[in-house]
């Protein structure tokens, strides 16, 4: 291993903890301010209705879910439909991190868990949102676009 391959993949890693400690930053901040959908339903019924405050998709899967063929329907319109009105779109690996970080409680009884398969970051004219954390997982998209990464993908690890 050269140093720039030692170097690259350092700088890489890096880049990859921010913009998840970004994208959760966002989630949390869009829940507080009420401009959080989720649910692969409630999304697709969202973006139809008003796509223009949809700022942000997010899809996530665990390996168990790489098998579910409808999801994966779901997921395909969801990405065309996005890339055909420009909304950033992001992949992540993780399920159990999103229920952390947007505050989900075990289920004790039999209610059903929350779906967190999409996530549908809004920004309302309104009242935009404002953080920081937005622009960096947008800047995070545009890079990744230019670098003919149409859909990044990212981890979030358990902490």
């Amino acid at each position: 291993m050269t140093l720039e391959e030692v170097v690259g993949c350092n700088m890489t890693d890096k880049k990859m903890d921010s913009v998840s400690q970004a994208l959760e930053e966002l989630l949390v901040a869009a829940q507080r301010q009420d401009c959080l959908t989720v649910g692969v339903y409630e999304s697709a019924k969202l973006m139809n209705v008003d796509p223009d405050c949809v700022v942000l998709c997010v899809l996530a899967t665990d390996e168990e879910d790489q098998d579910d063929i409808a999801l994966q329907i779901h997921f395909t319109l969801l990405q065309a439909f996005c890339c055909d009105n420009d909304i950033n779109i992001l992949r992540v690996s993780g399920l159990r991190r999103l229920a952390q970080v947007l505050g989900e409680p075990a289920t004790v009884d039999n209610s059903e868990p929350r779906d967190f398969h999409c996530i549908i970051v809004t920004n309302p004219q309104c009242q935009p949102l404002k953080c920081q954390a937005l622009k960096d997982v947008g800047n995070y998209c545009e890079e990744s676009r230019c670098k003919n990464q149409w859909i990044p993908c990212l981890s979030l690890q358990e902490r």
